[in-house]
Formats: C-alpha cells, structure tokens, sequence
C-alpha cells in the first residue's frame, strides 16, 4: 500500500463579492456616524480587506437582528449549494466520482443543523451509503489543517480517497449596533468573509502532486480568551483580543522549526507559503518571526485583499493561488490560527516538476 496522501484535486466556490468601500459607505458608515475620531473607517480602510464574497449582502438584507434559529435555517439554504459546487469542482479537478470517496470531512463553524451537510451533500452528490463521515465544527480559522490531516491519515491507512470541505457564511452572523465602540466587532465586520473550499486526496506518490508529509500543532489555553465565538440569541459573537499578533510572535518561529526540523529541513528551503491571511498584523508577524520576504506572503496578503478573512477555508485559497502558478513551489508550508490560541502548520511536499 501506498504510503503517502497526495491532494488530488482543489475546488472553490464563492457567494457574490462586494466591495469593501461600498459596504462601508452603504451601511456601516450609518453605524458610526457619532464616530468623529474616524476609528471605524480607519479599522476598515486598513484591514487589507479590497474585496469580499457575502451570502447575505448587509446593504440587501440586514440580518443583525435576526435570531440564531433563523439564521440557522438561512444557513442550511445557503451553505449546500456553496459546498455542493466547490465539491464538485474538486471530484473534476482530481478526475474522481463522488462514490469512489471513503471519507468525507466537513468544517464549519458558522451554522449548524442536522442532517448536516456532509449528510445531506453525501446525498445529494452521489455518495456511496457506506462513507464514512466526520463533522468538525468551532475550530474557526485554523479547521483545515486538522481536517486535512484527518483526511491524509485515512488516506494512507486506507489506500481510499477522502473529501475534506471547509465551508464558512460569516455573513449570517452580522452583530447589533452598540452604544459604546466595540473595537472587537468593528474588526470583525472589516475582515470576514463567507466561501467554501474542498480538498481530495488520494493514494499516490509525490510525482503526482502535494503529499501531506507532516502536520505540527500547538496551543496556548493560557490566552483562550484571547479569540473566543459565541452563541448567543442574536447569532455567534466574534471575542477578537487585540493581542494575538503578540501570541503568534511567541510560538510560531518554534512550531515551524519543529516541523521542519523532523524532516531535516530550514526555512530557506520552503519556497511556498500557505500562510491564513487572519489580517494585515498577522501576516506581519508571520513574515517577520520566520523572516521571510515581502514575496513570500504576497500570495497571503493577495487572498486577503480579493477574498477577506473567510476562516476556515482561507488558508485553501491561498494554497490554491499557489498551485496555479505557472511554476508552483515544491515544498509548501501551510499555517492556520484560531481559538485556542492554536496554532497549525502542514508540510506539503510534490516532485513533480512544472511543465
């Protein structure tokens, strides 16, 4: 049997974009018009933030007093064709059909209901009654990684295909207005975003795409408050601390030492960088504790200006920004961040050579 799990194919799917400006000028702006310090506008003209995708347009459909029941309900109608297409455009891309996958992963973390996705697309998309089925939810950002990982274990242990889907509406869960400044919220409107990315991998050898080699993980529950996501009556709050860059800088130079450094390799010889675009300060972080170039992240900081913070399936939009490079990297670091404070990092390594 085949030792190694080999990302075979890599599908996106994303709601109608809007433009950050608009949405600012369209309705928050209404929001913060006692804000004559400029803070608001500021927040959300510097979060790196161009462009974003949402399923529920706020200058459409305000959805900030709504319940958790009806945004729940919203979800399940919004979230399946979103995850239907990005699956299906990931089955084409690795030249699979729906019932050859022995295992489907499903993260999410911005709406829950049952029968679920993976249930309700494992119906839908043709899967074979006999799949196997995980369901990974509240790990936010970094839900990839540990989700791919899953997947490649199952993979090599196996020999079987396996489906991961991440699939995130942050847009449902648009807050309240507050009578005070809510700094935490105002980041959080300026970044996230909704999308869904899916992922198969296979058995197979390193010619033929990315191997999982190796995935590194660390938590720090010492600062669990630092990012928090809860469910309240009006939908999940977002507790975004202003320290987690500083977190970051604490553990991230180690993680990626240790997972590099099991395999005998450095920094210098990665030449991608699969890096979760969490905002500007994060990738600045990042960039400065393993020193790495402006290069290096641009694909990241690209992702966040065309795309925004889409928690989980970010970090795949930028692994797949690097795939379509005419000349793709051969090793790949991948690192994602969330609640926890967690960090996550995945090697990905191809001998393939670009044609």
């Amino acid at each position: 049997m085949d030792r190694n799990a080999i990302i075979a194919g890599l599908g996106i799917s994303l709601p109608p974009p809007v433009v950050q400006d608009d949405v600012w000028d369209g309705f928050f702006a209404r929001r913060f018009a006692d804000d004559r310090r400029g803070l608001a506008r500021r927040i959300f003209a510097n979060s790196g933030v161009r462009t974003r995708q949402a399923a529920l347009n706020p200058l459409i459909e305000d959805v900030s007093e709504w319940s958790t029941e009806r945004r729940m309900r919203r979800y399940q109608v919004e979230a399946m064709p979103l995850g239907k297409e990005a699956v299906g455009r990931a089955l084409t891309d690795a030249g699979l059909a729906a019932d050859e996958i022995g295992l489907f992963v499903v993260c999410s973390c911005t709406g829950y209901a049952t029968p679920g996705l993976d249930i309700l697309l494992a119906r839908d998309l043709g899967m074979s009654p006999g799949v196997r089925r995980l369901f990974v939810g509240h790990m936010g950002c970094y839900a990839a990684l540990p989700g791919l990982a899953t997947a490649a274990d199952f993979v090599v242990a196996h020999g079987q295909p396996a489906l991961l889907l991440c699939a995130e509406l942050t847009s449902l869960h648009l807050q309240p207005p507050t009578t005070r400044m809510d700094i935490q919220q105002i980041v959080s409107h300026a970044l996230f975003s909704d999308a869904a990315a899916a992922v198969v991998l296979t058995p197979g050898d390193a010619s033929l795409g990315y191997a999982v080699t190796d995935i590194a993980a660390v938590t720090d529950a010492t600062t669990a408050d630092h990012m928090t996501w809860d469910v309240t009556d009006l939908g999940f709050r977002m507790g975004l601390s202003p320290r987690v860059p500083k977190v970051l800088s604490l553990h991230v130079r180690a993680l990626v030492d240790d997972l590099l450094g099991r395999h005998g390799l450095t920094i210098g010889e990665v030449d991608g960088w699969a890096v979760h675009p969490g905002g500007p300060k994060i990738l600045d972080v990042v960039q400065e504790q393993l020193g790495l170039g402006d290069a290096a992240l641009a694909p990241s900081r690209e992702v966040l200006s065309a795309y925004g913070n889409c928690s989980s399936p970010t970090v795949l939009l930028v692994l797949e920004e690097l795939r379509r490079r005419p000349a793709p990297p051969r090793r790949v670091v991948m690192l994602a961040f969330g609640p926890g404070l967690t960090l996550y990092g995945a090697l990905l390594e191809t001998s393939r050579v670009a044609v």
